[in-house]
């Protein structure tokens, strides 16, 4: 069965998660340097079969996008121009920071660890994901 692969993208790093092949599990992938994550999902979609993708709607307390959709909306038109058989879908991403940082915390990272901002970017993108799967 292929994954389901979440993309937590922001102006300098991109978080990315991954299901397991049941599509139950979703666990952190890495962290990249945004500008890579076309030339990263190339690579990756020739290794492993993924049928669908997720990518974060920053929006605001009140429904509206937030400052970063601008970003996000060149990278989706990005996305669809380079994967345009890949299915993509817009999953909110309200409080995936804070849950992730939250998370970080409960597990007990020092402090100098939670400071790894890489670290919650991916955490993020497994949260989101994790969610999604827990929805569906």
């Amino acid at each position: 069965m292929p994954r389901i692969l979440a993309i937590d993208y922001g102006q300098k790093r991109t978080g990315i998660a991954i299901t397991d092949e049941m599509q139950i599990i979703a666990s952190g992938l890495t962290t990249i340097a945004s500008e890579t994550s076309i030339a990263f999902l190339k690579d990756y979609f020739a290794k492993e079969k993924v049928e669908k993708v997720l990518i974060g709607e920053p929006k605001q307390m009140n429904g509206q996008p937030s400052q970063s959709t601008d970003i996000i909306e060149k990278f989706v038109t990005q996305f669809k121009n380079n994967f345009p058989e890949m299915p993509l879908e817009r999953v909110d991403e309200r409080f995936t920071s804070k849950m992730a940082f939250q998370t970080m915390i409960d597990s007990g990272l020092k402090k100098k660890q939670r400071q790894n901002k890489a670290l919650v970017d991916e955490i993020s993108a497994t949260i989101m994901l994790q969610d999604y799967l827990t929805r569906q």
